[in-house]
């Protein structure tokens, strides 16, 4: 039997246990009555004594429904029960039937002062049914009848005994239970409080980052671009001032390759600037848009497709999901030759933190992904670039290709929300 179990099964002996073992007596008794000796006037008053208990079972059940014990009005009760089953056990022993129930309720009716004497006081009553009635008719009844009850006392010691016992071990159980269940509750909160940090931690060390590599650029800017202008500026002025033809042709071809070289240096600086087109569109319309330019551009068939709830994404993770795209697109013009090229950007926000999945598919020549092509020196980045892109957001980016089987992308980046 389980412990939810346990109450259910008391409380239904305790309503109708007296009341079975009241009729068990009762039928015991009637046909033992020649047996044991039973005057006409002994069954007269075993009659009115078990109307009387009948009566009493009837009152307690309203009481214990109404203030379960133990509590004055149960202990009353309980020793007016007692009384009524000793003189039904001795006017004839098989009434002990009756008078056992005062075993099994004393826990649950009696306070904890009064739980020994109510157990002696059936002890007697029961000692007194075992030697065949009472009161003793001999001495040696008497000793027999003390033997018994001996017996039937040490019996009651070592069951209330044990039941201290299991109410203790209940008891331990039970704090252990519920202390196990706030350490669960600190725990999930720790947890929780530690996700939530970690999250902020990610965030802030990601805009430090960005902070970190703008003013890195405005660095590059100042000591490459800023100053191949000024150069460029000083070559045209010196050009402006001279009549020399050969002079002003050799200051121009310094001054066209100081163009060039801050041209590339431009670009190279610019690339990880945040995209125009992420200026006043999210990150779906903005892919949209650039899938359907670079389709009608290279008169490729190019679909854009959008999975899950869209969201405000932080905005270093559009840029960064919006660059691997562009990239992937010139790939594909440049060396896939696809006439078909599919992107999906799957929001997945169902679980702690949530994903942004960006697929690139196309149809092209494909190639050995076990030896991707490096990043190349004209300013592209490249597969090696792109999965750099991917995991300085904690990302990842996968590639799956084959030659004359076309070309898979697949970049997951943790959801990052623009208000985090």
């Amino acid at each position: 039997m389980t412990h939810a179990e346990e109450p259910a099964t008391r409380a239904s002996f305790d309503r109708w246990g007296p009341y079975a073992l009241l009729a068990v007596g009762v039928v015991t008794a009637v046909g033992s009555a020649r047996v044991v000796g039973m005057t006409r006037a002994a069954m007269w008053v075993s009659g009115v004594l078990v109307v009387l208990a009948l009566l009493l079972q009837l009152y307690w059940g309203r009481a214990a429904r109404r203030r379960p014990g133990p509590n004055r009005t149960s202990v009353t009760l309980y020793f007016v029960r007692w009384a009524l089953g000793f003189m039904l056990t001795w006017l004839n022993p098989f009434f002990a039937f009756y008078a056992v129930t005062g075993y099994y309720s004393a826990a649950r009716q009696l306070t904890r002062r009064l739980l020994l004497p109510g157990l002696f006081l059936t002890a007697v009553t029961m000692a007194g049914s075992e030697i065949g009635g009472m009161p003793p008719r001999s001495l040696l009844w008497w000793f027999g009848f003390l033997i018994v009850f001996g017996a039937n006392c040490g019996l009651v010691a070592l069951f209330t005994r044990a039941h201290a016992q299991e109410q203790a071990h209940a008891r331990t159980q039970a704090e252990t239970i519920a202390e196990l269940a706030r350490t669960n509750t600190a725990l999930q909160q720790a947890l929780d409080e530690n996700a939530a940090l970690h999250a902020q931690l990610l965030v802030q060390a990601r805009e430090a980052g960005v902070a970190d590599e703008r003013r890195r650029l405005a660095a590059e800017i100042h000591d490459t671009i800023a100053q191949g202008l000024a150069g460029i500026i000083a070559q045209l002025q010196v050009v402006s001032n001279t009549p020399d033809p050969q002079l002003a042709e050799e200051h121009v071809g310094r001054a066209l390759a100081l163009a060039r070289h801050s041209l590339g240096e431009a670009r190279r600086s610019v690339h990880n600037l945040a995209p125009v087109a992420l200026e006043h569109d999210g990150l779906p319309e903005a892919l949209r848009k650039t899938v359907a330019e670079w389709g009608e551009r290279t008169a490729t068939r190019a679909e854009f497709t959008l999975t899950g709830t869209a969201e405000q994404l932080h905005e270093e993770v559009a840029a960064t999901l919006l660059r691997i795209v562009e990239e992937a697109l010139s790939n594909a013009a440049r060396h896939a030759h696809a006439s078909r090229v599919g992107v999906t950007l799957s929001y997945l926000g169902g679980f702690p933190g949530g994903e942004v999945i960006l697929d690139i598919r196309d149809d092209g020549v494909g190639f050995d992904s076990l030896a991707l092509p490096a990043r190349s020196r004209a300013g592209g980045f490249g597969l090696d670039g792109m999965r750099a892109r991917a995991e300085r957001i904690a990302g990842s980016l996968t590639v799956e290709s084959e030659p004359g089987l076309g070309t898979a992308l697949s970049a997951r980046v943790p959801l990052v929300r623009h208000d985090t």
